[in-house]
């Protein structure tokens, strides 16, 4: 809903501020360029090669890079990190088994809390199991360091063995939760509940209204 620099910059300082009180800076830092940089250089290079302006920068055989061009793909780029940003410090610092229960508290089906949790864990989950995997492949024999050429050949194989364990990593976990009744009808009685200060509450309610406050704006602007 914000656009420009400065709403998200604000946000990524924010982020920022809070990644460092929670002592991880340096991975929200590397998790937030790996999250953007693909996304962000084509976004670069279709905007900057493709959208209309007046100021023209340089001209690359039948493109014309524009001031305009320019000044937009790096909204979107800026935008991006913010949410790579919020993305990321929310996955670092949240407990998965915490945010499950605090959803079925709150009355989520068991379902979609075992879906978001799932959606929060595949990313870790897959990078670890893709290092796991490619250190033994390189006990094998593999080559996958060195030159850009040898590191892209040993990207190859691991394509395969990551899909298979994942598949069997879910099959596993399903079975394991059936076994615990995971899909049995009626509300489950939880024994653990996170606790919620009032001060946190007061910051959420903050946010849903300033969420709210910011698409009246927006609608309100376009119209």
């Amino acid at each position: 809903m914000i656009g420009g620099y400065v709403g998200p910059i604000a946000i990524i300082a924010a982020m920022s501020a809070l990644a460092y009180s929670a002592g991880e800076l340096g991975r929200l830092t590397r998790v937030s360029l790996l999250l953007t940089v693909p996304i962000a250089v084509s976004v670069v290079l279709v905007n900057a090669l493709t959208h209309a302006g007046t100021t023209v920068l340089v001209v690359l055989g039948p493109f014309d890079v524009t001031l305009e061009g320019v000044d937009f793909a790096g909204q979107i780029v800026v935008r991006l990190f913010a949410i790579s940003a919020s993305i990321g410090l929310f996955i670092l610092t949240t407990d998965p088994r915490a945010f499950v229960f605090d959803l079925e508290r709150r009355g989520a089906p068991p379902r979609v809390a075992f879906v978001a949790v799932a959606t929060i864990d595949a990313i870790p989950t897959l990078v670890d199991r893709a290092a796991v995997i490619g250190e033994s492949q390189r006990a094998r024999g593999l080559d996958s360091e060195g030159n850009l050429r040898a590191r892209l050949r040993g990207v190859l194989p691991l394509i395969g063995p990551v899909i298979l364990t994942s598949l069997t990593d879910v099959e596993e976990r399903s079975l394991a939760l059936e076994t615990r009744a995971f899909s049995r009808p009626g509300r489950r009685h939880l024994l653990w509940a996170m606790r919620d200060t009032t001060w946190e509450r007061l910051v959420r309610w903050l946010l849903v209204a300033s969420l709210v406050g910011l698409v009246i704006i927006r609608i309100v602007g376009m119209v």
